[in-house]
């Protein structure tokens, strides 16, 4: 009968966390808190992982050239990505703190002036990408067919940046507010209508003519430009903890610099991984064709496998915020530790997978031995070090949630780039351990960034930042 009541109860945690809730997360079980919250975060974060699949599936059909032009624009909409999730930080950090002290008026200004920032960026990025799409698949080595007849992709993905920046943002205030499930219904409803519309405008339908490449970009935006309505649809009518007024239409200077202050270390933070990534590559590359197509497959399932990790660790930011605002570091900081042990337990759950199960997922994309076996080998080493990796994440999202944005990047600065790199170089081709090197000195970094992210966390530091 106990078993019955606890499933009972799960079901209806699970139901609860999807549908919505109205908990306050400054009060109450700090487990059911990190339920509530986890579930619709490590979702949303799904929902962001399909959204790429689903584009690239279809795109393929149309030949090398333009998977190669989705390949080279999603690499430019980087700096897009930094700087929305940069912006999606500040938020969280301003949103979920004005929640906690229970200033709901002052939520919805920070969250109006962080969409206000994130259309006057993006309005510039457009302007650029528009009339410079050409030149920019050029300057990245694309081929001349691609930059002749396929750079409608690029201006149309680059003209409509706004929608991606808006994603991160109001999601980013739902999800610090507490109100994670409209996050990843958002998400659900972008994806749907994406995964409709691409066939239809790529492939023609009916009336509808054949737009190729085009059409899979004005799929996207129009995808991600509806949500966006919706977003805004539920900012301004609905019942959510923030909600707009005419009363918070208004530009506060000292707020914008505040978040564009705040938001520097998560653009720095995002560019410092990524670019990490890159050096790798560098160094992989080096041993070859099948190495590189080995090891870029392996990250794709590593990231994946990452996505729910980073929904759990979201939770952590927003409880954290929130119970800052409520004067309980206490709580906050109980909560952190608590959000820590559930995704350890997940990372360590799928670095078993990973390191168990390699060749049945690397040959899911591709049937080349020499890729499959080099994919193998950075799944299976790569994996060991998840556990390290699960509770870093965690510790960082902490910090960031706290509004402590430079601490993270410094970390990951000292970690990626002083630690990992130098170390991958030597491994690799000092000491001539090969690929097996570069995968070991990730493990080395991602267990330093945990060692120094840990006593950053447990100095304290964060309880007393203003925000």
């Amino acid at each position: 009968m106990t078993y019955k009541i606890k499933i009972h109860n799960i079901l209806k945690g699970i139901k609860e966390s999807i549908a919505g809730t109205e908990q306050d997360f400054t009060k109450g079980s700090i487990n059911k808190a990190i339920f509530l919250l986890a579930i619709p975060m490590v979702l949303e974060m799904l929902m962001e992982a399909i959204f790429a699949v689903a584009d690239i599936f279809f795109v393929a059909k149309l030949g090398a050239d333009a998977i190669a032009t989705v390949g080279i624009t999603e690499s430019l909409i980087t700096i897009i990505y930094a700087i929305g999730v940069g912006l999606s930080m500040a938020t969280t950090a301003m949103v979920s703190r004005r929640i906690g002290e229970k200033d709901h008026n002052g939520a919805a200004r920070a969250a109006f002036q962080s969409i206000i920032t994130g259309l006057v960026i993006s309005l510039f990025i457009s302007v650029f990408g528009i009339i410079f799409a050409k030149d920019l698949l050029k300057l990245m080595g694309a081929s001349e067919n691609i930059y002749n007849e396929m750079s409608s992709y690029t201006s149309i993905m680059l003209g409509g940046n706004a929608v991606i920046m808006l994603l991160f943002i109001i999601n980013a205030v739902f999800r610090s507010a507490g109100d994670a499930a409209i996050s990843m219904r958002i998400l659900i409803i972008a994806n749907l209508l994406n995964i409709v519309l691409d066939p239809i405008l790529i492939f023609g339908f009916g009336p509808i003519p054949a737009l190729g490449i085009m059409g899979a970009a004005i799929a996207t935006n129009i995808g991600r430009g509806l949500a966006v309505i919706y977003q805004f649809y539920l900012l301004f009518n609905g019942n959510k903890r923030v909600k707009l007024g005419v009363q918070n239409i208004r530009i506060h200077f000292a707020t914008i610099k505040q978040l564009l202050n705040l938001s520097m270390g998560g653009i720095g933070q995002y560019l410092i991984a990524t670019s990490s990534w890159i050096g790798l590559v560098r160094i992989i590359s080096v041993f070859g064709s099948e190495a590189l197509a080995g090891y870029t497959i392996g990250i794709r399932i590593i990231i994946f496998s990452l996505l729910p990790a980073w929904g759990i660790s979201n939770a952590a930011a927003t409880l954290v915020g929130q119970n800052l605002g409520a004067h309980q570091a206490e709580r906050a900081a109980k909560s952190v530790w608590a959000v820590a042990k559930v995704n350890i337990v997940y990372m360590l759950l799928a670095g078993i997978v990973l390191f168990l199960f390699p060749g049945e997922l690397v040959s899911l994309f591709t049937e080349d031995m020499k890729v499959i076996e080099s994919g193998i080998l950075s799944l299976q080493i790569i994996s060991l070090g998840f556990v390290f990796y699960g509770l870093g994440m965690t510790m960082v999202q902490s910090l960031n949630g706290a509004g402590d944005t430079i601490t993270p990047t410094w970390i990951n600065f000292f970690s990626f780039w002083i630690i990992e790199i130098p170390l991958a170089y030597m491994f690799a081709l000092y000491f001539q351990y090969g690929q097996q090197g570069v995968y070991y000195a990730i493990i080395m970094a991602e267990t330093i960034m945990t060692i120094i992210a840990v006593y950053f966390f447990n100095l304290g530091k964060w309880k007393l930042k203003k925000v």
